[in-house]
């Protein structure tokens, strides 16, 4: 139990962490961001995304691959390669459709970036116990 709460509050700080990196005003401002990093490197793209990255060792660690831990991964995966197609349509591409472009310039609620600090830790929890 001391071990699935410690391991919690990690995963706390680092999608904190992914909250810092990724804060935009507008879903364009939070690709915006993440194409700084990619356009430096693939590697630090997935670089600033450290919770999956944590999670995949905490499965290894504890030998836990459960339907929470399922839950998890497959959540961060979609996110990640969600976020670099979004990266490929808008600045390598640059074939945006008029619906996606209508899309970006919506304002993103500050508490929309807490929804990851919300959802995985928890889930992690369960997944440990």
């Amino acid at each position: 139990m001391e071990n699935a709460l410690s391991l919690t509050l990690i995963l706390v700080f680092l999608e904190l962490f992914e909250v810092m990196i990724q804060r935009a005003d507008t879903l364009y401002g939070v690709i915006e961001r993440l194409y700084v990093w990619y356009r430096k490197s693939i590697f630090l793209f997935f670089l600033v995304h450290p919770g999956f990255y944590f999670v995949l060792f905490v499965v290894i660690a504890t030998d836990i691959l459960n339907a929470y831990m399922i839950i998890i991964i497959a959540m961060k995966v979609f996110d990640l390669f969600y976020k670099i197609e979004l990266i490929k349509t808008l600045f390598i591409k640059q074939n945006i459709p008029s619906d996606l472009a209508a899309m970006l310039k919506w304002k993103v609620p500050s508490w929309f970036f807490l929804t990851g600090v919300v959802l995985y830790p928890p889930l992690l929890y369960y997944a440990l116990l």
